[in-house]
């Protein structure tokens, strides 16, 4: 279910229009699944001793565990299995299979390029996935028993949302069926033979016509297609003028596919509108089971047949909404939330194998959880310890599935270690992979502390997360860097994170906070920047920074912040506030509401629901929540960040402000991370490290502050 959340790097696409596939992955590697890459920085040599400090080669060592599927009776995990790799500087995805009771692993695909997606047959026999080997993303299927991988389709784009049929015959997915677009206007005819003519001219008649990590979207739209799951040809099953989208669900009869879709006349304009609708396999039929104003999603049918779980909440025009969990009849009769009076937001939702209550994933206090929710509104906890957020930032995150006889795989971590795979059995969990040991084994990693403190503001109990330097001693003050989460929908954890190791083995604390508008504390939090975004936000983290000092820890002397996205507008934000940061670097940051709401892959949802109006209807509100309405006051010299094919905080956001801060004298540099978008600026390897060496020396270049020299004042 997607969260109205979007200005976070590791956060989902915004409207249905732009979602990509489910399953999408970087383009494939000539990697072999059982080879691990090339080791950066282990080994030291004769003349020196292994480099026991956390560096920027060290990223290319790293692997990260997700999408565990347990197998029906519980004996197997497949999972996706992302290990960076040195020579194509980018994650290669292959599928791994585990044994729960030996431990024992094997790599299924992903040879000869990336595979992922994996999914169970109803019988466990067969594994079906999607896989570049040969070329574009298509859908394959491994015999188990006999170890044979067949590839079902040649499809001319990638498939998405696989889903078994019951009885283990077809195969459901989504797809983007492509079609021509608009026309207006033409070249002159009789171009002369061998003439070099300038490319055709491009129209776009779609209010989001870009979307982040895409680019420039082709014409077409998401449909859903069933295949035989031993081969054969696939057969489109909706049409029109709209997105249909996964999840897929299959009736227990094998003759409907629940899906949830806006295919209202509307739908561009409505970004979080979606109904739950019941596709007829044979005919074709589309009937809508929900109606109310929000979004409807994730349809699961139960183990019977006879009820439909599923996700959404009601569109108050909010910045924020908990997402609840839903049942209903397969008719669409009788709906019901399972969790209106449970103050957290469901993430991805597992009915239990006797189909009297269902699993959910939460976020809680900053950890990711696994809640077993009953028919009556009951909820126990699970299991605990879920990341897989992501690699370079501390975000809660990561994923489950559950066996028929309760076992339950997700990907879990430390704050000092990535997700691995780990098996929950009759309540005590079990960590199955060891995917990062020989990093483990030479590095010395910096200790991660949790704090509180009391916001100045109105006395609100913030927490955060301290990395400290290795070799950490009691009492000692060290420089501070304040990193602010993105979002601002989201929230940071106890989790393992790159840059923030990075920075602790540079010398520096690194403090990750959750300000009022962070998730996992309940709505009301969350809501605190409702139409007030950045506002008292700052207050938060001005205190939890006070409160790293009084500790002893942070040096009051040696203070500097940064943030990507939402934390890129609140680092904007703060410099305009205070000139306690000796220096500061805003990554991809919103610096004028305006321009962003016109701008961005999200113009439908900005300006309604975070400011409450468009920018023509309340100028003076956009303009007082833009960072740009402070840059008047900066003078912390501040680097900007961003990617250059963002499409989500677009570059333009970032050039403003690098603008304004050089026509005011303010020392600043504008740094682009060729090719990168918004979510995948730290993808590649060697772009993440080099992006945190550069915010490094920008601050040890400005470690003993700035003062704007008598002969050059502000403009």
């Amino acid at each position: 279910m997607r969260k109205l959340a979007i200005l976070g790097a590791s956060l989902l696409a915004l409207t249905t229009q732009i979602a990509a596939a489910q399953d999408a992955e970087p383009a494939a590697t000539e990697t072999s699944a059982g080879q691990a890459p090339m080791s950066a920085s282990a080994t030291g040599s004769a003349r020196t001793a292994p480099q026991r400090r956390f560096t920027g080669e060290d990223l290319f060592d790293l692997a990260i565990a997700s999408d565990p599927q347990i197998s029906p009776d519980g004996r197997r995990i497949a999972y996706v299995r992302r290990q960076n790799d040195i020579m194509s500087d980018r994650a290669v995805s292959s599928i791994w299979l585990i044994d729960t009771t030996t431990g024992e692993e094997t790599p299924l695909a992903g040879r000869t390029g990336a595979a992922f997606a994996p999914r169970w047959s109803p019988d466990g026999k067969r594994l079906a996935f999607a896989s570049t080997e040969g070329g574009s993303a298509q859908l394959w299927v491994r015999w188990m028993d006999g170890g044979e991988a067949v590839r079902l389709t040649g499809l001319p784009t990638s498939p998405s949302s696989l889903a078994w049929s019951p009885d283990g015959k077809s195969i459901a997915y989504t797809m983007l069926v492509k079609d021509d677009g608009p026309a207006f206007g033409s070249p002159p005819k009789n171009k002369p033979e061998g003439a070099q003519w300038a490319e055709p001219l491009e129209v776009r008649d779609l209010l989001t016509y870009r979307a982040d990590g895409e680019g420039y979207l082709e014409p077409g739209f998401e449909k859903i297609f069933v295949v035989p799951a031993t081969g054969g040809s696939p057969r489109q099953l909706t049409f029109g003028p709209y997105h249909d989208g996964g999840p897929l669900s299959w009736s227990r009869d094998g003759r409907t596919i629940y899906f949830s879709a806006n295919r209202k006349p509307g739908w561009e304009k409505d970004p979080v509108e979606s109904e739950i609708h019941a596709l007829d396999v044979a005919s074709g039929g589309v009937t809508t089971l929900t109606s109310r104003n929000g979004p409807d999603a994730n349809p699961l049918v139960s183990p019977d047949g006879g009820k439909i779980a599923y996700v959404g909440f009601d569109d108050k025009l909010r910045a924020y909404e908990n997402t609840q969990l839903y049942i209903m009849n397969r008719d669409g009769s009788g709906q019901r939330s399972l969790t209106a009076n449970w103050d957290y937001s469901v993430d991805a939702v597992q009915w239990a194998a006797d189909g009297k209550s269902l699993y959910a994933q939460y976020d809680d206090h900053g950890e990711t959880k696994v809640a077993r929710i009953g028919l009556d509104g009951s909820v126990r906890t699970a299991a605990t310890g879920l990341s897989g957020g992501g690699l370079d930032r501390p975000y809660t995150g990561g994923s489950f599935t559950v066996s028929d006889g309760g076992a339950i795989a997700f990907t879990g971590g430390t704050a000092t270690r990535p997700a691995e795979v780990q098996l929950n059995r009759g309540g005590t969990a079990r960590i199955l992979t060891d995917l990062n040991r020989s990093l483990r084994e030479v590095k010395s990693l910096g200790e991660v502390r949790k704090i509180t403190a009391a916001s100045s503001h109105d006395g609100k109990t913030i927490e955060g997360w301290l990395t400290l330097p290795p070799g950490y001693r009691e009492g000692q003050r060290v420089p501070l860097i304040l990193e602010i989460h993105g979002g601002p929908f989201a929230a940071y954890g106890g989790h393992f994170a790159t840059d923030n190791q990075l920075y602790a083995a540079a010398g520096y604390a690194v403090l990750s906070a959750n300000p009022r508008g962070s998730t996992s504390y309940g709505a009301a939090f969350a809501n605190e920047i409702d139409k007030a975004y950045p506002g008292n936000d700052y207050f938060d983290l001005i205190s939890i920074v006070d409160r790293a000092i009084e500790l002893g820890i942070a040096d009051p002397d040696a203070l500097f912040v940064t943030g990507g996205s939402g934390g890129g507008v609140l680092t904007s934000w703060i410099v305009g506030k205070t000139n306690r940061f000796k220096a500061a670097v805003t990554q991809k940051p919103v610096i004028n509401w305006t321009t962003q709401a016109l701008t961005a892959d999200g113009p439908g949802f900005f300006g309604p629901y975070w400011l409450g109006a468009e920018p023509w209807e309340k100028p003076e509100l956009f303009w007082s929540l833009s960072p740009l309405s402070l840059v008047g006051n900066v003078e912390t010299p501040t680097m900007v960040v961003v990617g250059a094919e963002d499409y989500r905080t677009p570059v333009s956001e970032s050039e403003q402000y690098y603008t304004a801060l050089r026509l005011r004298g303010v020392p600043t540099a504008l740094v682009k991370v060729p090719g990168a978008s918004h979510g995948g600026i730290a993808a590649r390897p060697s772009q993440s490290a080099a992006k945190a060496t550069a915010i490094l020396a920008w601050f040890e270049k400005y470690r003993k502050g700035w003062t704007r020299p008598p002969d050059a004042p502000a403009q």
